[in-house]
């Protein structure tokens, strides 16, 4: 697991049956939001079966027999590891909006090479990606492939992607909703941080004015995202009225607490999926916002403005 979603979604994947007793995760080194996530979800006690975390080791499976789950499948390194290993079933356990272009890669008549969107990949890296294309695809064929995920799969990407035998298995994170939670932060309005500045697609002007202009309404509670700058950090600590928390927990755990009192704010972001399922039947307000025009960069095409679209439905209330 590379990031704090997908260990979540292993986890679930776990506690809705889909791996067997034992199971290991593997964590990626040097990533300390993982380390945290895993710490907390030891603390709000694992589903039982779900045994060790391990931290920048690999654990063998058993060829043959085992079920490999994996995060990233644009990842060159599980993409090696995954033409070397003989494991009966794989499973691809939620990683956000690289998902959805996962499964409209597979959804493809022909294999497509699996690289990231907007990627600009060597000759080298597009024979590893149509070589694991080739891989994940006859997995399908087999019926040995899920791909298991809480983001929202349009009707005919589904039917698409079930045509080739993939196994599309949604989920609500039961297992995370059901742990107790924190409580709340004294702020009603909670504003969730951004990667897209730190990825170069929104200016960095733009965006903190528009969080320092929120503050003027009220104050807030600010969850910064794991990659934005420290310094634009150290620019919204210094405003009186906002409070920005510590690296942590990613906000699906951290934020279970929230109440009707509360309304999250956020750019498009996988968090606004995720968090409308965990806090379902809290009375929270969650809303997306849309990115101005003139706030993306040259780095930003049409295509994924367009994509990023699928996380903002307006303002709603998780119900």
């Amino acid at each position: 697991m590379e990031s704090p979603l997908q260990l979540l979604s292993a986890v679930e994947a776990h506690h809705a049956g889909l791996l067997g007793r034992g199971t290991e995760v593997v964590l990626r080194a040097g990533v300390d939001p993982l380390v945290t996530t895993a710490s907390e979800v030891e603390r709000l006690g694992p589903h039982q079966g779900l045994a060790r975390v391990h931290v920048g080791t690999r654990v063998p499976v058993p060829s043959g027999t085992g079920t490999l789950v994996i995060g990233d499948a644009f990842s060159g390194a599980v993409q090696r590891r995954l033409l070397t290993l003989r494991a009966q079933r794989l499973i691809i356990a939620d990683d956000g909006l690289a998902t959805i272009h996962l499964l409209e890669l597979l959804a493809a008549p022909d294999p497509r090479p699996l690289v990231r969107a907007r990627a600009r990949p060597t000759v080298a890296r597009q024979a590893l990606g149509l070589a694991t294309s080739a891989r994940v695809r006859a997995l399908g064929r087999a019926g040995r492939l899920v791909v298991f995920t809480a983001m929202p799969v349009p009707a005919d990407l589904r039917d698409a992607v079930t045509a080739h035998g993939v196994d599309v298995v949604g989920h609500d994170f039961p297992w995370l909703r059901g742990r107790p939670a924190e409580p709340p932060p004294p702020e009603r309005q909670v504003v969730l941080g951004s990667s897209l500045v730190a990825n170069g697609l929104v200016h960095r002007e733009r965006y903190l004015e528009w969080v320092i202009g929120l503050a003027a309404d009220e104050p807030i509670a600010y969850r910064p995202h794991r990659r934005e700058p420290a310094a634009d950090l150290d620019e919204l600590r210094r405003h009186p009225r906002i409070s920005v928390a510590e690296p942590g927990p990613p906000v699906e755990v951290c934020l279970r607490g929230l109440t009707r009192d509360h309304r999250v704010v956020s750019l498009p972001s996988t968090a606004l999926t995720s968090l409308r399922l965990v806090l379902r039947g809290t009375g929270t307000t969650i809303q997306g916002v849309t990115v101005p025009a003139d706030w993306w960069t040259d780095r930003a095409d049409p295509g994924l403005r367009e994509h990023l679209s699928l996380f903002l439905d307006g303002l709603e209330t998780a119900r």
